[in-house]
C-alpha cells in the first residue's frame, strides 16, 4: 500500500487561502511532493478556527507510557492473570451507538453507510464549520489516515503521531488527550468498547486506555522481528480485539493476525498470513502478508473476513529478479481470508493474485452484503485492492461471482518483467488502483480509484509523479458487476467512499471534498479543504467529520466538523 512504500515522501498540497479564516477555500497551485524532514515535525504548530477548541503547550507534553510487555497466550496465564471468556456479544458502546459511527467502516459489515444522519441532498448546502481541532502528531504521511469513531456523542481518534483523543461531538472540546508522539505510517486508529480505548502504540505494539479517564491499562509488544510493525485500526467483537502486523519488505518477517483478550491483552489465537515456516524458502530475503485495514465481520455466523497484503521482495532483486527468491503462489498473500472468530480456524481463502510482482495488496476490508443469485438471496463479500479490481465472492465458500476492473489497466497481468535497463509501463502502478475503503448502499458499491502508473523492471518499480495521477468514483451494481455511473477527477482519490442517505462523499489529492447524488453521480456539493486530506469522514446526526491531516503552507493538520445550520 502506498503509505508504506512511499517512505521518503509526504503528500503536501499548496493551497492559497483567500482569507485567514474563510468559510470556503480557493486553491491556485498544484499539489507537489516534498520530503517530510522539511515540513513534518512530531509537534507541529496549529491554526485552529478562531474561538474554538485548541491544545495548549502544557497539554501537549508527552505522557509517561506503560512499558510494552511481551505478548502472552491465554492458554498459559501469566502471574495468575487469566483471559475472559470468548463470546458473540457486541460491546454495549457499539450496540447503543449503531446510529452514529462506532466502528472503522460504520458497522461490522463495513458498509460505510449512514442512513440515520440528518444530512441529505435537501439540506447539504447548509453545512458549515462548527469547530476544528488541531492534530498535533505526525508521521511520514501527515497527521491522519483514517476516520474517527463517534460513540454516545463522543469523538475518538488517533493521529499519525500515535496520540489518542476523545472530544465532545457538539463542541470539539477535548476530554482525553494521551500524547505519545510516536510516528506511525498508518492507517492507524482506535477501537472503543468495554470501557476501553484500544490503539497501536507507535508501530510496534498495542495499548489499552480507560475510555473515561485515559488511564493506560496495558501495553504489549507485537513486533517479533525488527522488520515487522503494526499500523492497522483494531476492531472489537465477541470479547476479542482483532489486530494484525505488517512487514517493511526487508526480509525475515510475516504479517500475523491476532485475536487479543481486551481485558488483559492475552492472545486468544493468532494466524500467520504466510503459509510457510521458512517464508517460501528464503527467510533472509522474503517477507510479506499482513493486514492494512480491519476485518469485516458476519456477526450472525461469527466469521471474520480479511484482505491480505503482498509478498516481498517485489518485483525482485538483482540476485532474485521477478520474485524468484519466493517461488510458488506465496500463500496467503493477496488473498481474502475467512477466519472463525472464536479460534482463528481458516474456513476458506481466495488468492486473487498468486506470486504478485507489482505490490498489488488485496487489502481492503471486504464488505458483507447480499444479492439475489438464481432467485435465491445469497450472502456475499465485495472485495477490492490495488490491482484495480472489484470482486463479489460467495461469503460461505469464497467462490468468485463476478469481477469488474476499474480505472486504467496496462500490463498489469504480466508474470515476468523485463531486466533493467528495459522498463515497462504498468497501470495501476504500486500507488494506484483502489487504495481506500469502498461503500455499499441499496445494491450499489461505490469505488474510489487512483489512476497512477509506474515504470517497472524485474528488480525495481518507480512510480510516476503524483502530479500525473487522476482519479475516479465508480458506482457498480452488486448483483451483476455492471457499472452504473462514474465520475472522473483531475486529481487522485484517496478519500474513500462514504454514503450518507442519498449522497456519497469522497475527497481527492488536491484537498477537494465532494458529495454526489448516489443514484445519478451528479455533483451536489463540494468544498476546498484548507489542508490536504489523507483520510475519510465519520457521520453522526447533523454532523460530518473530515480529518484534514496533510499540512499546507498556511494550514497545519486539523479535524473539521461540518454541521447543518439551524
Amino acid at each position: 500500500m502506498y503509505k508504506l512504500v512511499l517512505t521518503p515522501l509526504v503528500l503536501l498540497f499548496l493551497v492559497a487561502c483567500s482569507a485567514p479564516e474563510p468559510t470556503r477555500y480557493e486553491t491556485t497551485s498544484s499539489p507537489v511532493l516534498i520530503t517530510p524532514e522539511a515540513h513534518i515535525t512530531s509537534e507541529p504548530t496549529t491554526t485552529p478556527t478562531a474561538g474554538l477548541p485548541t491544545i495548549s503547550p502544557t497539554e501537549t507534553r508527552e505522557r509517561d507510557s506503560v512499558p510494552a510487555k511481551d505478548l502472552w497466550n491465554c492458554s498459559a496465564p501469566v502471574n495468575e492473570v487469566t483471559c475472559s471468556k470468548s463470546s458473540n456479544n457486541i460491546p454495549i458502546e457499539i450496540d447503543t451507538s449503531s446510529h452514529e459511527w462506532p466502528l472503522p467502516n460504520k458497522d461490522y459489515a463495513g458498509t460505510r453507510e449512514a442512513v440515520a444522519s440528518e444530512i441529505s441532498s435537501a439540506n447539504i448546502n447548509s453545512l458549515e464549520i462548527a469547530w476544528t481541532f488541531p492534530l498535533p502528531g505526525a508521521g511520514m504521511f501527515g497527521a491522519a489516515a483514517t476516520n474517527p469513531l463517534i460513540i454516545n456523542s463522543t469523538v475518538y481518534l488517533q493521529d499519525l503521531g500515535s496520540n489518542i483523543f476523545s472530544l465532545d461531538l457538539k463542541t470539539g472540546k477535548p476530554l482525553i488527550e494521551a500524547i505519545y508522539n510516536r510516528p506511525n505510517g498508518g492507517p492507524n486508529g482506535v477501537a472503543v468498547g468495554q470501557g476501553r480505548i484500544f490503539a497501536s502504540s507507535s508501530a510496534f505494539g498495542i495499548r489499552s486506555l480507560d475510555s473515561e479517564y485515559g488511564e493506560e491499562l496495558w501495553h504489549y509488544n507485537l513486533q517479533r522481528t525488527e522488520n515487522e510493525f503494526i499500523d492497522m485500526q483494531p476492531v472489537l467483537f465477541g470479547n476479542s480485539l482483532y489486530v494484525s502486523t505488517k512487514t517493511n519488505y526487508a526480509g525475515n518477517a510475516t504479517g500475523m493476525i491476532y485475536a487479543l483478550d481486551p481485558e488483559t491483552g492475552g492472545v486468544r489465537w493468532k494466524f500467520d498470513t504466510v503459509d510457510s515456516e521458512d517464508i517460501w524458502g528464503n527467510r533472509e530475503i522474503n517477507s510479506g502478508g499482513g493486514v492494512w485495514y480491519p476485518p469485516s465481520i458476519d456477526i450472525k455466523r461469527g466469521v471474520t473476513y480479511w484482505g491480505v497484503g503482498n509478498p516481498a521482495p517485489w518485483p525482485g532483486t538483482e540476485q532474485f529478479p521477478n520474485g524468484t527468491s519466493r517461488p510458488g503462489p506465496n500463500l496467503y498473500t493477496n488473498s481474502v481470508l475467512a477466519l472463525d472468530h472464536t479460534d482463528g480456524e481458516l474456513l476458506w481463502y481466495n488468492q486473487i493474485i498468486p506470486h504478485d510482482l507489482l505490490d498489488y495488496d488485496f487489502h481492503l476490508s471486504p464488505i458483507v452484503t447480499s444479492i439475489e443469485v438464481n432467485g435465491k438471496q445469497t450472502d456475499i463479500l465485495i472485495a477490492g485492492g490495488k490491482n484495480g479490481s472489484v470482486m463479489a465472492l460467495d461469503s460461505v465458500s469464497g467462490k468468485q461471482i463476478w469481477e469488474t476492473e476499474v480505472g486504467i489497466h496496462e500490463n498489469d497481468k504480466l508474470t515476468e518483467l523485463p531486466d533493467p535497463p528495459d522498463t515497462v509501463t504498468v497501470f495501476p502502478g504500486h500507488f494506484g488502483g483502489i487504495e481506500t475503503p469502498m461503500a455499499v448502499s441499496e445494491g450499489i458499491v461505490y469505488v474510489p480509484v487512483v489512476n497512477l502508473g509506474s515504470k517497472a523492471t524485474s528488480q525495481w518499480s518507480e512510480t510516476f509523479d503524483f502530479g500525473e495521477g487522476t482519479g475516479e468514483l465508480v458506482a457498480i451494481e452488486t448483483g451483476s458487476g455492471n457499472v452504473i455511473w462514474s465520475h472522473d477527477f483531475e486529481s487522485m482519490v484517496f478519500g474513500a467512499a462514504t454514503v450518507v442517505n442519498d449522497l456519497v462523499f469522497t475527497s481527492t489529492f488536491d484537498g477537494m471534498i465532494y458529495a454526489f447524488n448516489k443514484y445519478t453521480g451528479s455533483v451536489v456539493w463540494d468544498y476546498q479543504s484548507p489542508a490536504g486530506i489523507n483520510a475519510w469522514p465519520a457521520v453522526s446526526g447533523d454532523t460530518i467529520l473530515f480529518p484534514a491531516g496533510v499540512p499546507t503552507e498556511t494550514q497545519e493538520p486539523i479535524l473539521m466538523a461540518f454541521r447543518l445550520s439551524k
